[in-house]
């Protein structure tokens, strides 16, 4: 592969940001299998009854059974893939990873679901189980909020019978399966 040559962007050439549109066009392409990773690492979480990767396996099974749509069901496996980087704002990191390749509606569901997800135990912690209603008028509440229970709260069942992540990945390619192009 060629290389840039430029030691400045604004002295960059055709031909340098020819190369970089492959790099970024490469990158697209290693995104399943980086994110995969992420998921494999949580495999090693033993703190849960379930290990988290099987957890997000679990709930994306969950919404693969109940017929949710591609995209819905590639934000279920990965919504939790980025707690071991950022276990207070997981969901907006893995929302801005994806964010390229979903709806606005589920952008919203990752980067909320850690606090929607707390309506479920908050009360234990001395929290407030009804944090999640001042976004009560955002679009995606009722979403969030019906993740969160039909899918994210209940997925850490031993006796489950998830789908192995094979079933999942033409599913994840064909949701982020997109053209770089240049902002």
């Amino acid at each position: 592969m060629e290389k840039m040559h430029f030691t400045r962007m604004d002295q960059g050439t055709v031909a340098d940001f020819e190369v970089m549109k492959e790099v970024h066009e490469r990158t697209l392409a290693n995104l399943p299998d980086k994110l995969y990773g992420l998921l494999e690492d949580l495999a090693k979480d033993t703190a849960y009854n379930i290990s988290r990767k099987d957890h997000c396996l679990q709930a994306a099974t969950r919404a693969l059974r109940d017929n949710r749509d591609d995209e819905y069901v590639v934000v279920t496996l990965f919504h939790d893939i980025a707690e071991p980087l950022a276990p207070f704002n997981h969901g907006e990191v893995i929302a801005s990873i994806l964010h390229p390749f979903i709806s606005r509606n589920n952008y919203w569901m990752l980067v909320q679901h850690g606090l929607f997800q707390t309506y479920f135990y908050a009360d234990r912690l001395g929290l407030d189980p009804n944090a999640r209603d001042q976004y009560k008028s955002d679009p995606a509440y009722e979403q969030t909020v019906e993740f969160c229970a039909k899918y994210d709260e209940i997925s850490f069942d031993p006796n489950y019978k998830s789908e192995p992540l094979s079933t999942f990945d033409p599913i994840v390619r064909r949701v982020l399966k997109k053209q770089w192009v240049a902002p």
